[in-house]
């Protein structure tokens, strides 16, 4: 599932292809989406200029010159990638739901093959719409800090796994990164997250911030260009500590990596390594 490096590197991949351009049409071939897409989609954005490609948590927002803006959320198995010159005449295959057509002949393409992805248009601010407005703080932003992340533990009876994955507190802290961040600040995923201290809040919270940071850092160096012959983004690669390795050895300590289900979700920890 794309979680938030993914969504930021289809970001920073996609926005120097489409930022200036204006929307011609909208092609929609299969509008039966997580909900379904617009049917005045083409009419509500042609002839729009795009003036930014921003991201809100794993949502992608493409502002436009007038008052719409588009949401676009990849849901678990969807993916956008750039077709011009060679390449912006090639067939769309099943899974390919919709283009974008822009001046030019640039075509931006979502490929969605669970069909759990959104594209909506919103008026006005997008940050107010339905979707957005409860999102906690962004991770790699000045409001996510450590003061912040302990006083919202606080009042809340959920493991410390659960919380850092709870959009309402932080957004963005998809499963495999919280494994990953848990693991380097030292912290088992089922422990209670009102009796984690505050010091180790400080370490938590830099975990995180580095563990998104590296993932996002990967995805730049491993998708040099969405514009690829055959289509697929080329997520990044990134060494993992515990996350899918159980019965590993652990790397730092040799013992083998546990997992456990926290919330619904696989969980991987060393029982050494992390109190």
């Amino acid at each position: 599932m794309p979680e938030l490096p993914e969504v930021e590197t289809t970001r920073r991949g996609i926005e120097p292809h489409i930022k200036g351009l204006r929307i011609e049409a909208v092609e929609i071939r299969n509008p039966r989406l997580r909900w379904p897409v617009p049917q005045n989609l083409s009419d509500s954005l042609a002839g729009r200029q795009i003036l930014a490609v921003e991201r809100r948590a794993k949502y992608l927002l493409f502002r436009t010159d007038g008052s719409q803006t588009m949401i676009v959320h990849l849901g678990m198995s969807g993916s956008l990638f750039i077709l011009k010159d060679a390449t912006a005449g090639r067939a769309p295959g099943p899974h390919d739901h919709l283009d974008w057509l822009f001046s030019g002949g640039t075509r931006l393409r979502l490929r969605d093959p669970r069909r759990f992805g959104a594209v909506l248009v919103t008026e006005g601010e997008p940050l107010a719409h339905y979707l957005l407005r409860h999102l906690g703080p962004e991770p790699l932003e000045s409001g996510f800090t450590p003061d912040y992340l302990y006083e919202a533990a606080r009042s809340r009876r959920v493991t410390i796994k659960q919380l850092i994955m709870d959009s309402r507190v932080v957004v963005g802290v998809g499963n495999i990164y919280a494994s990953e961040a848990l693991f380097l600040s030292g912290i088992r995923p089922g422990r209670a997250c009102h009796r984690v201290s505050r010091p180790r809040f400080h370490v938590l919270r830099d975990a995180i911030v580095n563990v998104l940071q590296e993932a996002i850092g990967q995805g730049g160096t491993t998708l040099r260009d969405f514009v690829r012959e055959d289509g697929r983004p080329g997520y990044f690669r990134q060494q993992l500590n515990v996350y899918g390795r159980s019965g590993l050895p652990c790397h730092v300590c040799g013992t083998q990596v546990r997992q456990r289900r926290i919330g619904q979700r696989s969980s991987f920890y060393c029982p050494i390594c992390q109190q």
